[in-house]
């Protein structure tokens, strides 16, 4: 007989994780998982309070067309929760590909997602141009990629396939561009780290080229002085280039689960183009740790809760 209840993680207020989850070892069951890679959204999230973001969440069961026992990855809906078993819309769902491990199928979905809408629908990507990627753990085939990383990084970058690094710690980024730009300047410049501070892209005519395109995954404006900042950055993105403003496209990426994405992705895997790295994988029942890595800021990779011990 399959189980009625689970132990979960529930976000049942407002906080950091080691004050806003809270573990349940009654929690009703629904369909089951294997593992969960955590993602840097999820912390953030846990600092609403409780009227802006609803918790806990549950949905009624959807159906799904795939068949017991099959070996999938995809992204599950935010729900506020790390739990045993979930139910997820077949649309968020594709075969796992034999080539890989639970451990690394489950850090493909979101981050891939983000990375290809990026990549594609926010900053029209074609092979052959020069990409900035700052924040650098990626590096698309058929371009010319620059990427920065703190220094210790810079193998672990380049072996990703970056063609050029730069150590952000020994200056800003955009006085090292505005004085070393590439040629041709660059296509597309991708902010992966999500910065606060709107000088990388006030500055970009110096390095990205007219009609190029500035993709920021966003970030979370937490006190008054990132507050500010994020009200610079929202006056450099709307002003416009006849009146002052940076004569560049400014374009935040919001993720949304596309079925025909998710096939792309699971595609490249298959034939090997694409890897998940782990950068650390914890037990259940330290999920706290798990989320402690992440804010860190210098994990290499994904953060992978094993929900299911017996996994791989």
């Amino acid at each position: 007989m399959a189980p009625t209840t689970q132990q979960a993680w529930i976000v049942k207020k407002k906080g950091v994780p080691k004050d806003a989850l809270v573990f349940e070892t009654e929690h009703p069951v629904k369909k089951p998982g294997r593992e969960r890679a955590l993602n840097p959204a999820g912390h953030k999230l846990m600092l609403f309070p409780n009227f802006l973001v609803k918790r806990p969440n549950h949905e009624d069961p959807n159906d799904s067309d795939f068949k017991q026992g099959e070996e999938v990855f995809g992204c599950i809906p935010i729900r506020r929760r790390l739990q045993q078993y979930a139910c997820v819309p077949a649309a968020n769902l594709v075969h796992k590909p034999d080539n890989v491990k639970f451990t690394e199928a489950a850090g493909f979905a979101l981050a891939g997602e983000t990375a290809w809408q990026a990549m594609f629908d926010c900053g029209h990507f074609e092979a052959g141009q020069t990409v900035f990627i700052n924040g650098g753990s990626s590096a698309p085939k058929g371009a010319r990629i620059v990427a920065s990383a703190s220094g210790k990084n810079e193998e672990f970058v380049r072996s990703l396939g970056a063609d050029e690094f730069i150590d952000y710690t020994k200056r800003p980024l955009h006085e090292y561009l505005s004085e070393n730009p590439p040629s041709p300047k660059f296509h597309l410049i991708l902010d992966a780290v999500g910065l606060l501070d709107p000088t990388l892209f006030t500055c970009s005519p110096a390095y990205l080229a007219p009609g190029g395109t500035f993709v920021t995954v966003g970030t979370l404006l937490q006190g008054l002085h990132p507050f500010i900042l994020g009200v610079k950055t929202l006056f450099a993105m709307i002003w416009s280039a006849w009146l002052g403003g940076v004569p560049r496209r400014h374009k935040t990426v919001y993720v949304q689960n596309n079925p025909t994405d998710l096939k792309q992705l699971q595609l490249l895997v298959k034939e090997g183009k694409l890897k998940s790295v782990v950068d650390s994988v914890y037990e259940f029942n330290d999920v706290h740790g798990a989320y402690e890595r992440i804010m860190t800021s210098r994990a290499r990779g994904k953060v992978v809760v094993k929900v299911d011990p017996s996994t791989t």
